[in-house]
């Protein structure tokens, strides 16, 4: 079974639903055949490489500081609950994340996109890291372990921007238009940021619908037919007349 779950590293919806996909499939016994491919979609491609902050941002778009905390207080708390502790959603700095977004390619491309995805949401709302320019990015790349020279000649070449630009278009062909966003074995769409226990349950019925239970066919015929089983031979038994 495959799971493609899109989301930006700045989206903390996005880190809540990373946290809560591994927590279901700590619960689903056949977790061993899940294949999880992160994708990327860019939710603020146009924002200064230098950052801006979420408070400044959300008064860009007519948003109050107080309607702010009411959207992003309660994400904190669903954080802090499922034990991700530091976790800033609302006093961090944004930007865009292209370059992040590759470096997440090159490691997926080396079995390694999981791992790195959940590292950097640990970056960003954890330790409020910003992760806008290559120097940046290349910075929290030799700390999760991957190879400096490697990921400086990726980004500069930008190696992996028609993949993160791919991903996105293909976001939106599914009917994406906003993270976290997720489709199980191409057959299902998972949109927003549901809990462990709903995710739990739409990975459960797509595993259900690819692998159908076997059900006996319907019998035609006589139930008394002469058959040879592991015991043996059956004489055909007819009605007395």
């Amino acid at each position: 079974m495959q799971i493609d779950f899109w989301s930006d590293i700045v989206c903390p919806y996005c880190a809540l639903t990373d946290n809560r996909l591994r927590l279901a499939l700590e619960r689903f016994e056949h977790a061993d055949e899940v294949r999880i491919v992160h994708r990327s979609f860019q939710l603020h491609p146009d924002l200064p490489r230098a950052g801006i902050t979420q408070r400044r941002l959300l008064d860009s778009h007519g948003i109050s500081e107080a309607r702010g905390e009411q959207i992003f207080t309660p994400i904190e708390r669903a954080a802090r609950a499922e034990g991700l502790e530091p976790f800033h959603a609302l006093e961090r700095t944004l930007g865009p994340t292209d370059h992040a977004h590759e470096l997440l390619a090159l490691a997926a491309d080396q079995g390694r996109g999981g791992e790195v995805w959940t590292a950097m949401f640990r970056a960003h709302f954890g330790q409020g890291r910003e992760l806008w320019t290559i120097e940046q990015v290349l910075d929290f790349a030799v700390e999760a372990g991957l190879d400096g020279e490697e990921a400086a000649e990726a980004l500069r070449e930008r190696r992996y921007l028609a993949r993160v630009a791919a991903d996105q278009r293909e976001a939106e062909r599914l009917g994406a238009r906003g993270m976290p966003f997720m489709t199980l074995d191409g057959a299902y769409a998972v949109k927003g940021a549901v809990g462990t226990e709903e995710l739990l349950a739409a990975i459960t019925r797509a595993w259900e619908a690819a692998h159908p239970e076997p059900r006996p066919l319907p019998v035609l015929g006589g139930t008394a037919a002469a058959a040879c089983g592991p015991d043996g031979c059956t004489v055909p038994r007819h009605p007395t007349p």
